[in-house]
């Protein structure tokens, strides 16, 4: 199945400029030579050139193309490809890739062209997950995170781990194997400390992970305060557009409203509620019901309080109900006559940044989003050096990685055997290796690839 010829439309399934039908495998030239008429064959052509010419069924011209050639192993997936770069229309582009379909070529199932890709040694587990997390990028910092990925960075970091791990364990191997030639003796201490060593490193990767889920999934944020505080008006800055309705009714909004943002380059999973507060509206009640159920899934709650009033008993009911939780106060309506200062705002607000602001004016958005990297954020975030994790699987396997260590210094501390040093460093290697692919079982690598978009 792996050698046979694939392809798949890889661009948007919808009416653009380009359209492009992407061919690949041992028989892709063979292929378009059936459909494509132009001045020359395909299978004829240079490597990575562009063609004039028409793609035809039949007697049927189909559509006015341009196609690239690439030669393999110098192609993303290692292996020969055709590109044909259509009209953008989807049925224009549909009719091509059945076209190329009844030349005998089958059609690729999501994430095939990556896998085969991974498969011919051009990219590594890692980097292959970095190709999914890129597309689906919706900030800054998501698209950089999986730009330093497609690098290597991780790669990278995970190989010079894995390589001093190798080092130690073939040392350990051959000693026991020639005792007259090669000592062990006061080896454990030397061990000890480069076990150590690689735990730090492994543990730096893993609290990377908090960041890097940040950058990948956002951050789960809800919008709470009472009634008429401003809450719609804040979402409508942050998305910038009229996301919500905005009246001087209090209660107008009465169920969730959900919107992702990116807000300096962190995205944001907003969440606006209805206003929190005693009502006997039974419709009303459920939005407030609801909006205390997202309270407690949150990772941040932005309470909005309107500091033209003084504070009342909703207020204090809302302060309480977010504690615990991590938070951003704003005080809103900052234009207007303000009867709440930030001073006896931060009395009751448990340590959390107080920022004044004004969503009509939109002033005070910036501050809120320093506040949020400050909150999340460790540190100035930089993408040269810096490896960050952004998949769970990786961090376990990190995690699993370390465990092996740790019994490596275990065993050094108890005086046990050397072979025994040998068996968790082993364990520590393969963890590494199903990041990067080379321990990865087939189950594993089919259940990623499947996630990731037709066509890719």
């Amino acid at each position: 199945m792996e050698n046979e010829t694939i392809a798949a439309i890889s661009t948007g399934m919808t009416n653009a400029g380009i359209g492009i039908v992407r061919i690949s495998g041992e028989d892709a030239f063979a292929a378009a030579d059936k459909i494509f008429r132009g001045k020359v064959k395909i299978s004829e052509c240079r490597s990575h050139t562009i063609h004039y010419g028409n793609i035809v069924d039949g007697d049927d011209v189909l559509d006015e193309v341009l196609v690239m050639v690439m030669k393999g192993p110098r192609t993303f997936t290692g292996e020969d490809t055709v590109e044909i770069n259509c009209h953008g229309g989807t049925y224009v582009v549909k009719k091509v890739l059945d076209a190329v379909l009844k030349c005998g070529v089958r059609p690729a199932q999501p994430g095939e062209f990556t896998k085969r890709a991974f498969l011919n040694g051009k990219l590594d587990l890692s980097q292959a997950e970095a190709v999914s997390d890129l597309i689906s990028s919706s900030s800054d910092y998501a698209l950089k995170s999986s730009v330093s990925q497609l690098k290597g960075n991780v790669k990278n970091k995970i190989n010079n781990i894995r390589n001093k791990i190798i080092y130690n364990t073939a040392f350990i191997e051959s000693a026991l194997d020639d005792p007259e030639h090669i000592s062990v003796d006061g080896y454990g201490e030397e061990l000890k400390k480069v076990s150590l060593d690689i735990i730090k490193e492994l543990k730096e990767l893993i609290d990377s992970y908090d960041d890097g889920k940040i950058f990948k999934e956002g951050i789960q944020t809800v919008i709470v305060g009472k009634p008429n505080a401003g809450k719609s008006s804040l979402l409508n800055v942050l998305s910038g557009y009229e996301r919500a309705i905005v009246t001087d009714i209090e209660g107008t909004t009465r169920d969730v409203l959900e919107e992702q943002i990116s807000l300096q380059g962190i995205t944001l999973n907003v969440v606006d509620t209805a206003g929190i507060r005693q009502t006997e509206d039974r419709v009303e009640k459920i939005g407030v019901d609801r909006a205390v159920d997202y309270v407690k899934k949150a990772d941040l709650v932005i309470y909005v309080a309107d500091s033209s009033r003084e504070l009342d008993e909703n207020d204090e009911k809302i302060l309480d109900m977010i504690y615990d939780k991590r938070k951003i106060i704003l005080l809103n309506k900052s234009d207007l006559n303000t009867v709440i200062t930030k001073e006896k705002m931060e009395k009751r607000s448990g340590g959390a940044p107080v920022i004044q602001i004004s969503a009509r004016e939109e002033t005070g958005i910036r501050e809120l989003g320093n506040a949020i990297k400050d909150m999340f954020l460790r540190g100035d975030v930089s993408f040269n050096e810096e490896v960050y994790i952004t998949s769970a699987r990786q961090k376990n396997a990190l995690i699993d990685s370390m465990k092996s260590m740790e019994k490596v210094i275990e065993s050094i501390d108890s005086g046990m055997p050397e072979d025994f040093y040998s068996i968790d460093l082993m364990d520590a290697y393969d963890a590494l290796g199903s990041i990067t692919g080379e321990s990865a079982g087939e189950d594993l690598i089919n259940e990623i690839f499947s996630k990731f978009c037709m066509g890719k």
